[in-house]
């Protein structure tokens, strides 16, 4: 080797560690700016064993010139020194990734006469200096059995030991000593094991971003299952389990996935230049071109990239479960439950214990029809399917096309509140996509819009459950009202909503072609096929609306209105869009949105009997008359209840209901300077009132470190302004927010705001948006201060803000401002727009 012969020389020099330390370090450098090469030669197992066996030169260099160090020319033979160096980890197993840290167990004998402490302090020492990631431990040859109980880390990594140098002597004791840590105390750690295994997939679940090593069908998962076989079997490797427990089919499957785990961990490392384990959006163009994916007609390679990932993690995941479970099962089999476990028998080997199914891994396949049968003849209540009765799905034989009669059972099963647990149970089996043909396209199809977390199969099946679990009351009642052929048709639209994505053209009107053709095959009604084909054609409709208009606008509302053309639609529609939104992460559904949907929902619904809406001072009309008749505001004094009617704002009482505007005038009738309210829980939110001026640019450039949500700006009486100030976070310090509060109310305070960058055809100014308001919108890039500075632009210009509606989509800020008209705002409207986008005047 080039570097043993190069520090053969050096030390005939009389080089110092320090040299000899740099020559390795920059060695390994050479070696690393390398790997890329190599990984276009060779990929997957082989190219981590290629890896694997440079790391073990450079180990064995550093221990070999170690020894030099202290025995000089007179170095013995290996086997007469009591120390031996071993791997364990990745690095024992040979799959050690490009920046794996490279574990390393020394094992030594304190024998008199050898001085091998410092002997080992030096060559760690050299292999830190020579800049090598390397985890290191320890230990006396009879300590290991006391250490492998110190964590359960530390014992799974001694089990995948391997003999790298030293006394192969000091191996065999060192052998010895790892059996017996194997057979220690065997079913406590693999106990363990399952647990972490288990804990593992809460913390790490299937998303957009998947962790490659620690996640869901992870490689981790692959290694569960060797540590179990191995410390139950004796196993060597994975393929030793065939044929006893897996297939050669299974085997090759699961060897598949792996292979291509291993090829993509190893991608990501040399893309991002440093250990990372998670494929983030920002590495995928990278990662598929070190891969070799390729653009097609109808698939990116970014697509083609993110969808065989998910296959290999899926297939991953499953297929060590089975197997798990089923290498464990003698392990934790209590002889004693016999007489109970008959007595759970509900068919020929399947069993149900305590809500849960399970099945013999001896069971043999039923038909499709058969199963189906099954599934209904349970009563409709929560179940649970244990990982041995997907085993069981697994093997239903399936045909190319199905019967009418396997439609007829499957569309009774859409009848059922439980739905969601068989359509699961069926996905884990593969079994869902040929129940449901045009979901094939949809498995494991990845969501590249910033906004999903979810590939679409995984968030089809979320919004299910979210229907089957509805947190709001109101909307639960909604459904409940429902009647039975009403439920089963929207659980099928929410399964359906997303179905035509990944296909060329418009998702929704591909979706609901496919929506109606599936329909009709489950024997629907034609007016219940045209409410779903409406339904998913629309789907995302109201949301759209909620987040992007002015709801409180007659034209918004009547268009809204128009299009889904009944109020039944609008109740399905509603629910399937708080259905959807659920199921896009456990965040995304807020307090903010949940209010703009209701909200919109009202007034749609009010508006459904009249042939046209009414105009915005005749509902301000009806909202007096309805404040009138509220006993708290009948309570007020004459001089006060006038003061409230008197309110300028239309947009005052078109926003709030009767209660709401009664407690918000009351306080604002106690203030004599200012005001505010802060409420920290689930997210920050301000309400305040104030007398005199507030300076609200410089408050919100000092917020904008915080995600701003909502903000809306009345005028009251006496003066008084109202504002109500909403984001999408709690705050650290709310002692620092009062004190910003108290502080923006001079208004001699000014703060540098960068220019925000904001094109002019990214703004739209109506000036007949109504008789009372301008609305301005504005879809940008989201910059950080970039609604302080369009406050200081209004407030530069004396404009009054009534409502503003922020909104950011794919790093994209999408605001609406109506302010009210006054002066001569709309004659001016060009000028504010070119000092908007930071032009001159003049």
């Amino acid at each position: 080797m080039e570097l043993e012969h190069h520090i053969e020389m050096l030390i005939d020099q009389g080089a110092s560690d320090f040299e000899i330390s740099k020559l390795i370090k920059q060695h390994i450098k050479t070696y690393l700016s390398s790997l890329d090469s190599l990984f276009e030669q060779t990929q997957g197992k082989d190219f981590l064993v290629k890896h694997t066996k440079s790391i073990d030169g450079f180990v064995k260099v550093i221990f070999k010139y170690t020894l030099r160090q202290y025995f000089g020319n007179y170095m013995p033979l290996y086997n007469a020194l009591p120390i031996t160096l071993v791997a364990m980890g990745s690095y024992g197993r040979e799959e050690l990734c490009v920046y794996s840290d490279i574990d390393l167990m020394i094992v030594y004998k304190d024998i008199k006469g050898y001085n091998i402490e410092p002997i080992i302090t030096a060559m760690l020492y050299l292999a830190w200096d020579a800049g090598m990631k390397l985890g290191h431990r320890t230990h006396k040859v009879e300590e290991l059995l006391d250490a492998s109980g110190e964590d359960l880390t530390i014992k799974t990594a001694m089990l995948e030991s391997r003999f790298l140098c030293g006394s192969k002597f000091l191996w065999m004791e060192t052998e010895r000593e790892l059996f017996r840590i194997r057979r220690h105390d065997m079913r406590a750690y693999i106990e363990e094991k399952i647990t972490t295994y288990r804990a593992r997939g809460e913390q790490y679940p299937l998303t957009m971003e998947p962790n490659i090593k620690q996640g869901v069908g992870g490689l981790r998962d692959a290694n569960t299952l060797y540590w179990v076989a191995q410390c139950l079997h004796g196993v060597t490797k994975l393929k030793d389990l065939v044929p006893r427990f897996l297939s050669e089919e299974e085997f090759r499957d699961l060897r598949m996935a792996q292979e291509f785990l291993f090829r993509l961990r190893s991608a990501l490392h040399l893309s991002a230049n440093k250990k990372q384990d998670t494929l983030n959006l920002e590495l995928i163009p990278s990662v598929a071109q070190k891969l070799g994916f390729v653009d097609k007609r109808l698939q990116s390679a970014q697509m083609s990239l993110a969808k065989k990932t998910f296959e290999s993690l899926w297939t991953l995941k499953i297929t060590s479960q089975i197997y798990i479970k089923r290498l464990c099962a003698p392990l934790f089999c209590d002889l004693s439950n016999l007489s109970s476990l008959r007595a759970a028998r509900f068919r020929k080997k399947l069993y149900m214990v305590e809500g849960t199914l399970y099945a013999s891994f001896h069971k043999k396949p039923d038909t499709l029809k058969t199963i189906l049968e099954m599934f209904l003849s349970l009563e409709d209540v929560p179940l649970g399917f244990d990982i041995s009765f997907i085993h069981y799905l697994r093997q239903t034989p399936l045909k190319v096309h199905n019967s009418p009669a396997i439609y007829a059972l499957f569309k009774r099963l859409f009848h059922r509140q439980h739905l969601n647990q068989f359509l699961y149970a069926f996905y884990k089996a593969g079994l869902l996509q040929d129940l449901i043909k045009p979901m094939r396209h949809a498995i494991n199809l990845p969501q590249f819009d910033g906004y999903h977390i979810y590939p679409v199969d995984i968030h089809s099946l979320k919004c299910v459950w979210h229907l089957e679990h509805i947190q709001d009351p109101f909307i639960q009642a909604l459904l409940d009202d429902l009647c039975g052929d009403g439920k089963a048709l929207l659980r099928l639209v929410v399964l359906f909503h997303d179905i035509g994505k990944g296909r060329k053209g418009d998702h929704s009107e591909i979706g609901a072609r496919l929506f109606k053709l599936y329909a009709q095959k489950l024997g629907f009604k034609e007016e219940s096929i045209a409410m779903g084909v409406l339904l998913i054609r629309y789907h995302t409709y109201m949301s759209n609306v909620a987040n992007r208009e002015d709801i409180y606008n007659e034209k918004v509302i009547l268009s809204f209105v128009s299009t889904l053309g009944d109020p039944k639609a609008l109740c399905l529609l509603y629910i399937l869009t708080y259905c959807d939104i659920n199921g896009v992460s456990p965040t995304t559904y807020s307090t903010f949105t949940a209010k703009l949907l209701r909200e919109l929902y009202d007034l749609a619904l009010e508006a459904f009997p009249k042939d046209a809406l009414v105009d915005e001072a005749s509902r301000r009309r009806k909202k007096e008359k309805a404040l009138a008749k509220n006993p708290s505001f009948m309570a007020l004094s004459n001089a006060t209840q006038r003061k409230i009617l008197g309110i300028p704002s239309t947009f005052f009482f078109l926003k709030h209901k009767t209660h709401e505007i009664v407690s918000i005038s009351s306080w604002a009738l106690e203030i004599k300077d200012y005001d505010a309210h802060i409420l920290n829980h689930q997210h920050l939110s301000i309400s305040l009132v104030r007398t005199r001026p507030f300076n609200l640019g410089y408050f919100l450039s000092k917020v904008a470190y915080l995600d701003l949500a909502h903000m809306e700006i009345f005028k009251l009486f006496d003066g008084k302004k109202y504002f109500k100030i909403e984001f999408n976070e709690v705050a650290e310090d709310i002692g620092h927010i009062s004190q910003l509060i108290d502080e923006s109310f001079d208004m001699s305070k000014r703060t540098t705001l960068k220019q925000p960058i904001i094109l002019e055809d990214e703004l739209a100014f109506d000036c007949e948006h109504s008789s009372t308001y301008a609305q301005l919108s504005l879809k940008a890039k989201d910059q950080q201060g970039l609604m302080a500075y369009i406050i200081s632009v209004f407030d530069e210009w004396g404009l009054d803000i009534s409502s503003a509606k922020i909104q950011t989509i794919k790093h994209r800020a999408r605001n609406l401002f109506l302010i009210e008209k006054q002066g001569k705002l709309c004659d001016n409207k060009e000028k504010i727009i070119a000092l908007l986008c930071g032009k001159k005047e003049g």
